[in-house]
């Protein structure tokens, strides 16, 4: 058993659930690209994206109002698949925001981060602007596993930096891991955490559980109506369509990596 404190309150939680809990469980992966766009990139769900965003860049000028440059229009590509978009979005002092979803790690992720951060950077610039004119370019990348093996931190925060010193050029580029591998965070200690740990939490563990049991465990209200965004992809057949589509082709991108590698490993050893 696990308790959480919410509103001087204590709450017990199972851990282990029973059969009719698990089937009431809400299901819907949050790491799934077409749940986490529902959740952190619809309209109508803003003020869900302002608390994340706030819960990542802490430290910074706070936000309140954001408006998405590419809202849920899911689009189809030419061959008729599903293309998913990451989220971007403006915030009320300019920012120039980028949350994306990465399951697996391709090649040249890094350069990838650079370039899009860059490219958000440069596009801001129209004829007859200044320099001074330009806001920053910000992307949050939330990793299913890790970039970096160490240092084991949750929130890595890149900038442009003087290497010797403690001098920031600019932090007009900022690109933001989360590498939920790293997540220390358990049911127990949720309530004490951070709001990007429980962020973090949410996002690994929100499909095991039902929406009662979110709202025991988190104090804070968002995370609640975080779970009925989930709860209305499990409830609408169309989206749930969608999603299952999604979560197939992310788990056939899974085995063959896995089976890119062990055909590496295999003929490795021949040689």
């Amino acid at each position: 058993m696990g308790e959480s404190k919410r509103n001087g309150t204590t709450y017990t939680v199972v851990q282990h659930l029973t059969a009719r809990e698990r089937h009431m469980a809400i299901g819907i992966i949050p790491l799934v690209d077409y749940a986490f766009k529902k959740l952190l990139g619809s309209e109508h769900n803003t003020r869900i994206t302002i608390h994340f965003l706030n819960s990542v860049l802490t430290g910074q000028p706070r936000i309140t109002v954001i408006r998405f440059l590419n809202p849920i229009r899911l689009r189809q590509n030419a061959d008729g698949k599903l293309c998913i978009l990451d989220i971007l979005a403006i915030d009320e002092h300019g920012r120039q925001l980028n949350i994306e979803v990465q399951i697996l790690m391709p090649a040249g992720m890094a350069q990838r981060l650079t370039y899009y951060t860059c490219r958000a950077y440069v596009e801001q610039m129209k004829e007859g602007q200044d320099y001074s004119d330009l806001r920053p370019s910000i992307c949050i990348c939330v990793l299913a596993g890790q970039m970096f093996a160490a240092p084991p931190v949750l929130h890595l925060d890149f900038r442009l930096r003087e290497k010797s010193h403690t001098l920031t050029l600019t932090d007009d580029l900022q690109i933001h891991l989360l590498q939920l591998n790293h997540l220390h965070v358990t049911a127990e200690t949720l309530y004490d955490a951070s709001a990007l740990e429980r962020w973090a939490w949410f996002l690994c563990h929100a499909d095991q559980l039902t929406s009662e049991q979110i709202h025991e465990l988190f104090p804070d209200e968002v995370f609640t109506e975080a779970a009925g965004v989930l709860e209305m992809i499990a409830q609408s057949p169309e989206e749930l369509i969608e999603y299952n589509a999604r979560l197939k082709a992310q788990r056939d991108d899974r085995a063959r990596l896995l089976y890119a590698q062990q055909q590496g490993i295999e003929q490795g050893r021949e040689e």
